[in-house]
């Protein structure tokens, strides 16, 4: 087994947040989720929890602070070209922000950004799942029809219904790379879910009305009620909250408007 965690092509590996005043973010996020910040650059901050990576911050977002989503890719020209001829967008071409990989920015025919991300000294995020650290990145999009011809020909996904999570994305395998690494009891400890989810990268569901298309952040937490409370202390607007077959999530606006959610593990023998 390997100590650092890898991701194989299609796997969604990395996020990280654009933000108008970083600082400020850094004091919001670093408070919330328990994070450190520290300097990888010039502008850009990788926030780790315990000492392992679990996302990025950067300076942008074109005065609205938003949340990026990065699929792990073999090679960012070949998948850039790939989106390309799948009827998706480059918004920013391939190139490298230095050693630690090579980046592209792309939207789907939809309209949804995700980016690209061909790992070097970064391999992506290091610690998951666990409170503070990210869980899941779901395509919101006006036209799911459209979204499950673009990602399998660009990706190789797979997209299965699963009772009470609805549409999940998979990378068929994945399970399997995870079990032979950093994860040797991953199949033991989900026996309970459901079949194949060890191969799920991400979900998709349809926008609301007026919802822009996009790519929405996750955040384990270990207490969603006392998670959206420090929150709302810290200057959030909290949008909803939903208890739901395996989870109890609240939807969160940060300061700067960045919007993501926070969510508890509630498998359904704890209702």
């Amino acid at each position: 087994m390997t100590g650092q965690r890898t991701y194989p092509h299609g796997v969604t590996s990395w996020i990280d947040t654009e933000q108008p005043d970083p600082r400020a973010a850094a004091e919001f996020y670093g408070a919330l989720f328990g994070w450190t910040l520290t300097a990888a650059g010039p502008t850009y901050l990788i926030a780790t929890l315990d000492g392992k990576d679990v996302g990025g911050l950067a300076p942008g977002g074109d005065g609205q602070a938003v949340w990026n989503t990065y699929v792990a890719v073999d090679s960012a020209d070949a998948s850039a070209e790939a989106v390309t001829a799948a009827g998706g967008t480059v918004v920013s071409p391939p190139a490298d922000p230095g050693p630690a990989g090579r980046a592209a920015v792309c939207r789907d025919p939809g309209g949804a950004e995700f980016r690209l991300w061909q790992a070097r000294r970064r391999l992506g995020a290091q610690v998951t799942n666990v409170p503070g650290t990210w869980n899941f990145s779901d395509l919101h999009t006006g036209d799911p029809d459209a979204a499950l011809k673009f990602y399998p020909a660009v990706f190789g996904w797979k997209a299965v219904a699963m009772p009470g999570a609805g549409t999940m994305l998979q990378v068929p395998g994945y399970g399997d790379h995870l079990a032979s690494t950093v994860d040797p009891g991953i199949y033991e400890r989900q026996a309970g879910a459901p079949p194949g989810f060890a191969d799920v990268i991400g979900g998709l569901t349809t926008t609301e009305p007026g919802e822009t298309p996009h790519w929405h952040v996750t955040f384990t937490v270990a207490d969603r009620d006392g998670s959206a409370a420090t929150a709302e202390r810290l200057g959030a607007t909290i949008l909803g909250s939903a208890d739901e077959m395996w989870a109890k999530k609240a939807l969160v606006r940060d300061p700067q408007g960045a919007e993501f959610t926070v969510s508890q593990f509630a498998p359904p023998e704890d209702w």
